[in-house]
C-alpha cells in the first residue's frame, strides 16, 4: 500500500509497536523503588504473623513424635498450626508481574494484529489493481 493511503489518523505498525514498548519499559521503570524497600525490608527479625497478613495453610494439629523432637514451635504446646505469609511488597510484586506479563502479550497480539492487517490491505490493492487493469 503506498505512503498516505489507507486508514488515516491511525499510527503506522512500527511506529505503534515502539509506543507499546515505551509504555512497557516505563511501567518497569515505576517498579525499581519497590525493590530499594524489599532490601530494608528483609533484615527485619520478627516473624511474619506478627508483621503482616497471613493464610492459615493447614490447621491446628497435635504434632507427631518427629514433629516433636525436630519443630522447636511443637515443644511449648504439643500443636503445630502450618500458616503462609502474604506481605504487600510481595503483593506488589506478584501484581507488577501480571501486569507486565498482560502487557507483554498485548504487544504480541498488536503486532499480529498489524501483520495481520498488512496482510489484508494487500490482497484488497492487488484485488482492485487486478480489477482495474482488466477494464
Amino acid at each position: 500500500m503506498p505512503k498516505g493511503a489507507g486508514r488515516r489518523g491511525l499510527p503506522e505498525g512500527r511506529h505503534l509497536c515502539w509506543l507499546l514498548c515505551a509504555v512497557t519499559l516505563k511501567l518497569c521503570q515505576a517498579e525499581a523503588p519497590v525493590r530499594e524497600e524489599k532490601l530494608s525490608v528483609s533484615a527485619s527479625d520478627l516473624p511474619c504473623w506478627l508483621v503482616g497478613e497471613f493464610v492459615v495453610a493447614e490447621e491446628c494439629a497435635p504434632c507427631s513424635s518427629f514433629q516433636a523432637k525436630t519443630t522447636p514451635e511443637c515443644g511449648s504446646t504439643g500443636y503445630v498450626e502450618k500458616i503462609t505469609c502474604r506481605s504487600a511488597l510481595m503483593e506488589q510484586h506478584l501484581f507488577w508481574k501480571f501486569e507486565g506479563a498482560v502487557v507483554g502479550v498485548a504487544l504480541v497480539f498488536a503486532c499480529l494484529v498489524i501483520v495481520r492487517q498488512r496482510q489484508l490491505d494487500r490482497k484488497a490493492l492487488e484485488k482492485v489493481r487486478k480489477q482495474i487493469e482488466s477494464i
